[in-house]
C-alpha cells in the first residue's frame, strides 16, 4: 500500500511528464503540503525508488525521472479508477471483440480449487464449468479493455488451505450471447494486454458453437 504523501509526489511526476529532468527545488514545488524542502523531496524520490514506483537518472544538472509502468502507473491507474467510480454514476456499457484461442491454463486452476469456487458462486452467481474461454481482443477492443480497469471489480480473496496459501484474484462480470460469465485477473500473473480469460457456468464452445482457430465472440459488459 502506498503512503499517502507518496501518491501525492508520484501524481506530481506523472502531471510533469512522467519522464522529465528537474532539479531537487522545482520538484518540491509540485509537491505542495507534502514536502518543503530540498531534503524532503530527496527523502520522498528514494522513497519512490525504493518501492520500485519511478526510476532515476541523476546528472551533473539535475536529475531524470520517471513512473514505472508495473509499480508506479498500476498505482495512479488505480486512484483514477476510484474517483471515475465516485464521480461518474451512469451506467456503462462495453463491449469488446476478439477471437477465440487455446487458453492460458491459469483461470482453470481456479475453477478447480474449492475455496475460489465457493466465492464464484457466493459473489457472482456462477457455479463456474471446469475450464476458461480465452480471447485474443481485436486491436480496436484494447483500448475498451483498459476502461474496464475504472469499473468496481469483484475482489476474490486469497486463502490459506492445509498450510497451503492461494492469491487472491479480481473478476468483472460479462455476458457473450447472454450467457453470464466473468472476466478473472489473477492476482499474481501478468497477462498480455489483450488476452482476456473468462468463466461461466456453461462450457460456452459448446452452447455457441465454436472452438479454436479464429472463432469471433463479442463480450458485453454493463456496470
Amino acid at each position: 500500500m502506498i503512503a499517502p504523501d507518496d501518491l501525492i509526489c508520484l501524481k506530481a511526476i506523472a502531471l510533469l511528464g512522467g519522464a522529465f529532468r528537474c532539479c531537487v527545488g522545482l520538484f518540491a514545488e509540485s509537491c505542495t503540503g507534502t514536502v518543503h524542502q530540498p531534503a524532503d523531496c530527496s527523502r520522498r524520490l528514494i522513497s519512490l525508488e525504493n518501492a520500485h514506483l519511478i526510476t532515476r537518472t541523476m546528472g551533473g544538472d539535475g536529475q531524470y525521472v520517471t513512473v514505472t509502468a508495473a509499480g508506479g502507473e498500476e498505482h495512479l491507474r488505480v486512484e483514477y479508477a476510484a474517483y471515475r467510480r465516485i464521480f461518474e454514476t451512469h451506467d456503462r456499457h462495453y463491449f469488446l471483440k476478439g477471437e477465440l484461442i487455446s487458453g492460458l491454463g491459469e483461470g482453470r486452476y481456479y475453477v478447480g480449487i474449492e475455496g475460489y469456487v465457493s466465492q464464484f458462486s457466493e459473489k457472482l452467481g456462477i457455479t463456474p464449468y471446469p475450464g476458461t474461454f480465452n480471447i485474443k481482443l481485436s486491436p480496436a477492443s484494447i483500448e475498451t479493455r483498459r476502461k474496464l480497469d475504472a469499473m468496481e471489480w469483484t475482489e476474490i480473496e486469497g486463502f490459506t488451505d492445509h498450510d497451503r496459501t492461494f492469491g487472491g484474484a479480481k473478476a468483472l462480470e460479462c455476458s457473450i450471447n447472454g450467457y453470464p460469465c466473468a472476466i478473472l485477473k489473477p492476482g499474481r500473473t501478468h497477462y498480455p494486454e489483450d488476452i482476456i480469460e473468462l468463466i461461466s457456468e456453461v462450457r460456452l464452445r459448446d452452447v455457441l458453437g465454436t472452438d479454436d482457430g479464429g472463432a469471433q465472440v463479442t463480450i458485453e459488459v454493463t456496470r
